[in-house]
């Protein structure tokens, strides 16, 4: 990797070595991926969705390949909150790397507790998932509609001694509005975008290839989508970006930071290389150092419209 720029940025406060970090649901918990890299090349690790209690996701066939992307309704498997605290965060906090726990709640209470115990347990940020059904509102999503998105982000601002990242689904009419309600109501900044809403189907069966009918489309299909949505976002708020959404490259990094994140998370590249988000920190000082850039927060927003 070069040398010659200054790969550190804040985001929200948080101080990473470089704005590399891979994306929650993609990467677990680290552990088998530190048999490829030093998890320490890292800026920081979004670890698997975690829930109040253990979950055991989603029957099979939970996930399937598509032209450029793969389709998945995982169903947030994860061993719960208590788990992560008691078995995977000892082991994460052996490493150089900035720690974001990302939330997923039944209830804006369940949110507010579950920031409570990480934030206590000495995570570095928290990333809460607002793509999840609200029981209370009969099966809408909370990131979808901005009242419930806003009480959401208090109840978890309240509760957590950390930063806290709103992660924002795309499959809205309006993600700006969305993004304008959290930080009305205090977050320290945004992550997006979520997977977007999709379904294939089987031909031959007749049957949707996915055994919950649809599920969440990711990889490169969806790069211009996010890039989009990151650049139309960081123009309607003042609060910091993480971006992410079919990274897979320096070049894809560095459209994404143009268009205003602070940092990028690398997801889905990591099933088909897990070196990929280390070459994408590599391309990414590449393509700053060939533009003679000191630091790699200089393409932050720099993007020159027509």
């Amino acid at each position: 990797m070069p040398n010659n720029v200054d790969m550190r940025v804040n985001l929200a406060g948080m101080e990473l070595k470089n704005p590399v970090v891979v994306a929650s649901g993609t990467f677990g918990f680290g552990r088998e991926y530190g048999q490829f890299f030093d998890l320490d090349e890292l800026g920081g690790i979004c670890v698997k969705g975690l829930t109040a209690q253990r979950r055991e996701g989603n029957p099979p066939p939970r996930i399937a390949e598509t032209p450029m992307g793969i389709l998945n309704s995982v169903g947030l498997q994860n061993p719960g909150v208590d788990g992560f605290i008691t078995h995977e965060l000892p082991e994460l906090k052996k490493h150089d790397l900035k720690i974001i726990a990302n939330i997923s709640g039944n209830t804006p209470e369940e949110y507010g507790e579950m920031c409570a115990k990480l934030s206590a347990a000495g995570v570095d940020m928290i990333e809460v998932n607002v793509s999840c059904p609200n029981v209370k509102a009969g099966g809408l999503q909370y990131g979808t509609v901005p009242e419930m998105t806003a009480e959401v982000t208090r109840l978890a601002k309240a509760n957590s001694t950390v930063p806290v990242l709103i992660k924002l689904s795309p499959n809205v009419t309006d993600i700006t509005v969305i993004a304008k309600a959290c930080e009305d109501a205090g977050a320290d900044g945004l992550s997006l975008i979520n997977t977007i809403r999709g379904m294939r189907i089987d031909v031959k069966t007749r049957r949707p290839i996915l055994h919950m009918n649809t599920g969440g489309l990711s990889g490169p299909a969806v790069l211009p989508v996010a890039v989009r949505m990151v650049w139309e976002v960081s123009n309607a708020v003042k609060i910091p970006i993480l971006g992410l959404g079919g990274i897979s490259s320096g070049e894809d990094a560095a459209q994404m930071m143009l268009a205003g994140a602070t940092a990028v998370a690398v997801g889905t590249a990591c099933f088909a290389d897990p070196y990929a988000p280390v070459k994408v920190r590599d391309g990414l000082a590449e393509i700053a150092e060939a533009q003679g850039l000191t630091h790699i927060s200089e393409l932050t927003g720099a993007v020159r419209p027509w």
